[in-house]
């Protein structure tokens, strides 16, 4: 049974290289090129939203692609927290 106080991210939310009907859920501008799990964990964790990987998930719509995904606190809208981690991983690879 799922935590209902969890969210679920996809690397797709933030892939500046997918388009919306891919799967993308904020803008362009705003999206990371080709995020990775490791990375989305970082920027999470960075925000204290206590991450959980999952390697072993495909997202629905590329079902044959083991993408993987993280488990996140429900502390705000989905939108709003993966700006909040696409940023952060802007930030992360700058360093």
């Amino acid at each position: 049974m799922r935590d209902k106080n969890k969210l679920v991210i996809w690397p797709v939310y933030i892939d500046r290289n997918r388009s919306r009907s891919e799967g993308r859920i904020i803008s362009k501008k705003s999206s990371v090129a080709e995020p990775t799990l490791v990375e989305i964990e970082k920027a999470a964790l960075k925000l204290g939203l206590n991450p959980e990987v999952e390697k072993d998930k495909s997202y629905p719509r590329s079902w044959w692609e083991k993408s993987g995904r993280v488990l996140i606190d429900n502390s705000a809208p989905k939108t709003q927290l993966s700006r909040k981690i696409a940023t952060a991983i802007k930030e992360i690879r700058s360093e």
